[in-house]
């Protein structure tokens, strides 16, 4: 049973699966007070299904297993979890999954078949029929979502954000590539403990003091996705960008925001200035259209040397924005050049972005109240 208020007729109605664990939890931060979209369902697995919220996350020792850095809006506490394979999708417009592969390879279709789905799960990340949309990025590839429909016979779609780590590396390389073309590129990650979530996570004593240098799958996903993102429509699928890159993706004691170095190879000769103007000016028609969870910014760009500091620059823009610095030449190759960038993990490379990708859908029509 969902126990949630009435909802407005412009509002959009929106289930969160996996609502009790990380990633389901920093979807309910990003959804708390949302001027469109309206929390009326909660899902998760079986052993919470009839319980509160706060009953679900509850832990056996009273501790409130709440991890969000914001409070637990306490509108979403009393909503009772429904079994994520047992959701009454006639009375859901739109649903956020943030579930494992697995699960999401079996429940994201049930669900597309009748209602769109935006995911933070990987399974359907490399099907030519789906875009992984990146706000302010590659939103033209939402057409896809229309043939994705047709193919499939759903009503809904399913659009995946992408990896974590490839959101911002994928957002700084996007502006490089189409202004000047990038060749190749190598990147080393330094990453937050939060990306691997809290069940199994990372156990505190091999972080701490140390850094680890394999997580598996990682680099793969990293460059696959960064090269879809940057790619182009081609009829039914997308052109994954001809570019190539070299990563190493290490995990550190940090909870969030992810680190990352990286080298690139230009196709042509440009200056500094260049490339921090191509930065700075980047995004600027998407966050035109004033979307609630949107920065004023898509990049930062420091000329601080000793700036991005995770610490200190993963919260710009509210976790949104992609912060740059020790922009320099690399000499070593023609036309290279290196920087440092700070991306939030759990804002901009999970929730929060999808949040802003499913208000962009909204307004191009894509997503709808259907009652």
């Amino acid at each position: 049973m969902q126990n949630s208020p009435t909802t407005r007729n412009d509002q959009i109605r929106v289930a969160v699966v996996g609502a009790t664990g990380l990633a389901g939890q920093q979807f309910l931060a990003a959804l708390s007070g949302h001027p469109r979209f309206h929390v009326t369902t909660l899902a998760a697995s079986t052993r919470s299904a009839g319980k509160s919220y706060a009953e679900a996350i509850r832990h056996s020792t009273g501790q409130l297993g709440w991890y969000a850095n914001e409070p637990l809006d306490p509108t979403f506490a009393d909503i009772k979890i429904t079994p994520a394979n047992d959701l009454d999708l006639s009375r859901i417009d739109l649903v956020f999954t943030a579930i494992e592969s697995e699960p999401a390879r079996e429940l994201e279709p049930k669900y597309a078949a009748e209602c769109p789905v935006i995911s933070t799960a990987s399974a359907f990340r490399y099907e030519d029929d789906v875009p992984l949309l990146l706000p302010g990025i590659n939103m033209e590839q939402a057409v896809l979502l229309d043939r994705q429909r047709e193919r499939r016979g759903w009503k809904g779609f399913i659009s995946p954000n992408p990896n974590c780590t490839a959101v911002g590396l994928a957002i700084t390389l996007a502006p490089l590539h189409r202004a000047f073309g990038v060749r190749r590129v190598h990147m080393v990650s330094l990453q937050a403990v939060s990306g691997a979530g809290r069940s199994p996570g990372v156990i505190a004593l091999d972080v701490v003091d140390n850094v680890i240098p394999f997580i598996p799958k990682e680099e793969e996903k990293v460059a696959a996705e960064t090269r879809k993102v940057l790619g182009v429509l081609d009829g039914d699928r997308i052109a994954p960008a001809d570019v190539g890159i070299s990563v190493t993706c290490t995990r550190i004691g940090v909870i969030e925001g992810h680190t990352e170095a990286v080298h690139v190879e230009l196709a042509k000769d440009v200056s500094a200035d260049d490339i921090s103007a191509a930065w700075r000016e980047h995004g600027a028609d998407f966050l035109a259209a004033g979307y609630h969870s949107a920065p004023d910014r898509l990049i930062h760009v420091h000329d601080d040397p000793f700036r991005p500091q995770v610490r200190l620059d993963r919260d710009w823009g509210n976790g949104m924005t992609t912060v740059v610095g020790r922009l320099r030449r690399d000499e070593t190759v023609p036309n290279g050049w290196k920087y440092v960038l700070v991306s939030h993990n759990t804002k901009m490379g999970a929730a929060t972005g999808c949040v802003l990708v499913a208000e962009h859908l909204v307004a191009a029509g894509y997503v709808k109240p259907r009652r």
